[in-house]
């Protein structure tokens, strides 16, 4: 069942709890589809009157404030080793290689790190704990944590909520033959990006040495 699907079969209360404790879970460090859950409640939000946006908004930008300053403590107080064993639980998310790509984006932006990183999946569950690791100074780190938090939280959902309300709109004046083909375009411009990725593969791939000509 499609997270949308099953969000329609919960309350409106459930929805807002669900949106806020997942998104701070992922803040916190936890590897959770927290972006998902927030625009599938925005969407339902837009087709449905029982979601009240600016509540939805709200409890996404609590959720994400509040997972990343305990996010931070966890990560002030566990250090390095906390990293290691992260490393070890999640090795898909806090590999070597990913913990080493957001510590050069935390030494090179500092406190902006926190903020745009609430744009990046990857930096999105490193940010608090990382920052705390890194000893960054807690009110740098509040005031990076709270812009972000209420631009990409609250700023998702009122982007999704209203695309919704205008693609729903749009929709219902739109022919059948008229939605048949705007998906064979989506799936057409699809097929050429997939392919057009396999050939930038291709020629990137290295070519092989001829083998030596025995005397």
């Amino acid at each position: 069942m499609h997270v949308q699907e099953w969000l329609e079969t919960v309350p409106a209360v459930a929805v807002y709890a669900l949106v806020g404790i997942v998104i701070g879970l992922e803040s916190l460090g936890i590897p959770l589809p927290g972006e998902i859950i927030l625009v599938s409640s925005a969407l339902l939000a837009s087709q449905h009157g029982d979601i009240d946006p600016v509540i939805l908004g709200v409890c996404a930008t609590a959720g994400a404030i509040i997972g990343d300053s305990i996010g931070y403590a966890i990560g002030r107080k566990g250090g390095r080793p906390l990293l290691a064993w992260l490393g070890g639980r999640f090795p898909r998310h806090f590999g070597e290689a990913h913990i080493a790509t957001a510590e050069r984006s935390f030494q090179k932006w500092g406190m902006w790190a926190v903020f745009f990183g609430r744009f990046v999946a990857l930096l999105r569950i490193f940010a608090g704990p990382l920052a705390g690791v890194l000893r960054m100074p807690y009110w740098k780190f509040l005031i990076a944590n709270v812009l972000g938090g209420i631009v990409w939280a609250g700023g998702t959902t009122a982007v999704v909520y209203y695309v919704g309300i205008v693609a729903e709109s749009w929709l219902k004046r739109f022919s059948w033959l008229g939605l048949v083909l705007a998906v064979l375009i989506g799936v057409t411009s699809m097929l050429v990006l997939k392919r057009k990725a396999k050939r930038t593969a291709a020629a990137a791939e290295p070519t092989p040495a001829p083998a030596p000509v025995g005397d």
